[in-house]
């Protein structure tokens, strides 16, 4: 649904990031421990130790794991995402670059995350979508115009 964004190659450099109109989303914990996968390299970009929701510096982190590093409910999940959409509607002036947030450590797959972030691929403009999920867009979106 987005336009005149870079595509999912282009933003692989985190040297796009030097740029403050960019924001990586990342699946974090709710400890804020950023020690693996795309939270660890959250933490280049500005993302704080210790908080593990929302933006901090040239990052946006939504939830998969509680403070114990287990996985949280994709209802839990979803209320994050809700946060987010917020966040992104009211900071048109950033592309925020989408990570498969959970479908890593958290241990959920792309059919159990894409779903939830539905609503922002079909209203939000401002997101570079991973190609997986871009995928299952598509896949849902032919589904429903049968």
């Amino acid at each position: 649904m987005t336009t005149n964004l870079p595509n999912w190659d282009q933003i692989q450099d985190l040297q796009l990031f030097e740029s403050n109109m960019f924001v990586f989303v990342f699946g974090s914990n709710l400890a804020g421990r950023h020690g693996k996968g795309a939270a660890k390299a959250a933490m280049s970009l500005g993302a704080t130790y210790g908080q593990g929701v929302g933006a901090s510096g040239k990052t946006y982190a939504i939830p998969t794991k509680d403070k114990n590093i287990q996985p949280i409910s994709l209802e839990q999940i979803s209320d994050y995402i809700l946060g987010f959409e917020m966040f992104a509607k009211q900071n048109v002036d950033k592309i925020f670059i989408m990570t498969e947030i959970g479908c890593g450590l958290a241990g959920y797959t792309v059919e159990q995350i894409a779903p939830l972030f539905y609503f922002s691929y079909r209203d939000i403009q401002n997101i570079v979508w991973p190609p997986n999920f871009l995928l299952y867009f598509d896949k849902l979106e032919k589904q429903l115009k049968k």
